[in-house]
């Protein structure tokens, strides 16, 4: 099918467009909290693109079916214990302030005992369509914390909205788009039905069927994406009857309470916890103290089932995503059938030790950077160092500590000519997108067995083609949504 070009529109429609698109987004929930400082009743509408972005649908489809592969791999990685720790141990010596204190953490979970077997993941693996390539390249696979599943669905149906209401289309009453052709996604749903999962498999071990536990979601001190959150406890409330109660990372210590003369089960304020769900704990800048990282022990050490566990988090480190790129090593978790599935959708990705792969990375950051992006074991944008910065950086850290780091070819994605608004304004001049496939999986740590495996959705993330970060809450990008053709 050709890809149709983006509505041309005048002056006047896009100011009607700006005034749909922020009602439309106001009364929807489309929204985030602004940096601080802000009043709780001052959220403003998310970034988002005024039109959806072109992607090819064959790509698309692609990367749904290959999620729950990709979910089946990396419990595998988290069952196969010996080899991740080993990675892991090494990798801690290396990054201190974060695998480190992590690792520190699941080794004193292990001395207290490890009561819950079972862990829950809500992933994110994300893509970028490259040109060059012909095909989706996985940039990360996101083991904690992933976002934006509830605003999502809600960028998918305005966009809906503005297409079915004639606004894209120059005759009043005309639609630009085939409405089949503007996916929406379910993933605020999905995301809630996941934690269910977990919600379920709790209830009928430890409390007979029924339902009378919560999920405890752990969350930033005052969380400016709030809103993407409740639209997944509001689905967990409203579809599975499941309360969910939310509680800072750093008051976590002050307000659970572990019962060991009942098998360590975690309570809340009075209620039962059968699964952690962690919106936090995803950087070190999170951690103000020892007692904050006590958290993460003192409830790893609970009945709950985590969401994710200290080793399902840490199965998401770019030291794992890059080993798993030799496809002998990928071999010995998923079957030939599968590699065949996932292994196109691989980048190049260097270590930075003093291997032989090591040493030719070394050669490269500093001879051909840009070509490449430096990234070290962290989740969120801001974090990366980009091409011709990568030799300025290296130099500035001692050569100790280069190992925390792989080495990762650059994508090669189209710019497209779509147009943001953020904070009412529009910004134009081009930009890339960012795919990402939400997975969830329920499984045990212990032998790998899956109880529960499932893709819960989608998710499109748009920056401007000048920058080379896309986080939206770290103020790099915007939430988008997929014209398919």
């Amino acid at each position: 099918m050709s890809q149709k070009t983006f509505p041309r529109l005048e002056d006047e429609q896009l100011r009607k467009l700006i005034h749909e698109i922020s009602q439309f987004g106001l009364s929807n929930g489309l929204l985030m909290y602004p940096p601080a400082p802000y009043k709780e009743y001052q959220p403003v509408l998310a970034p988002v693109t005024i039109f959806p972005t072109p992607f090819p649908k064959a790509k698309y489809e692609k990367s749904l079916e290959i999620q729950t592969v990709y979910n089946k791999l990396y419990a595998n990685v988290v069952a196969e214990h010996k080899w991740l720790t080993s990675i892991i141990k090494q990798l801690s010596i290396h990054d201190k302030s974060f695998t480190g204190r992590l690792w520190d953490c699941y080794l004193k979970a292990q001395e207290n005992g490890i009561v819950q077997n079972v862990s829950l993941a809500l992933t994110r693996s994300d893509y970028m369509y490259d040109e060059l390539a012909d095909e989706i390249k996985q940039v990360e696979f996101n083991t904690v914390s992933v976002s934006f599943g509830g605003l999502s669905p809600k960028v998918g149906k305005v966009h809906q909205y503005l297409n079915k209401t004639g606004i894209y289309s120059k005759e009043s009453s005309g639609t630009y788009y085939e409405t089949d052709d503007l996916p929406i996604s379910e993933s605020d749903v999905g995301l809630a039905r996941g934690l269910y999962s977990g919600v379920e498999y709790y209830n009928k071990q430890y409390l007979s069927g029924k339902n009378e536990s919560i999920v405890l979601m752990v969350v930033q001190e005052n969380e400016r994406n709030a809103f993407d959150q409740r639209a997944i406890e509001h689905h967990l409330l409203n579809k599975y009857e499941v309360i969910c109660k939310r509680v800072e990372l750093g008051k976590v210590m002050s307000s659970v309470k572990v019962d060991k003369n009942k098998g360590n089960k975690l309570f809340y304020e009075g209620y039962e916890v059968s699964v952690v769900y962690y919106r936090s704990a995803y950087g070190p800048d999170e951690f103000e103290d020892a007692a904050t990282w006590d958290c993460r022990t003192c409830l790893e050490s609970s009945l709950a089932i985590k969401c994710p566990s200290l080793l399902t988090q840490l199965s998401g480190s770019k030291k794992i995503q890059q080993l798993l790129t030799d496809k002998t090593t990928l071999q010995s978790f998923i079957s030939e059938s599968e590699v065949s599935q996932i292994y196109p959708t691989f980048c190049k990705i260097y270590p930075m030790d003093n291997s032989e792969e090591g040493q030719i990375a070394r050669r490269l950051a500093f001879e051909n950077p840009g070509n490449f992006v430096l990234k070290p074991q962290r989740e969120g944008g801001g974090n990366n160092i980009y091409m011709e910065d990568i030799p300025s950086f290296l130099n500035s850290i001692d050569e100790s500590e280069w190992e925390a780091y792989i080495l990762m070819e650059l994508i090669h994605p189209k710019t497209h000519k779509n147009t943001i608004l953020r904070n009412g304004e529009l910004l134009s001049g081009g930009i890339v997108s960012e795919l990402g496939i939400f997975g969830s999986y329920l499984f045990n740590e212990q032998n790998g067995e899956i109880v529960d495996n499932q893709t819960i959705g989608h998710l499109l993330r748009s920056k401007s083609s000048s920058s080379n970060e896309g986080g939206v809450a770290a103020g790099f990008g915007c939430v988008d949504n997929m014209y398919l053709y």
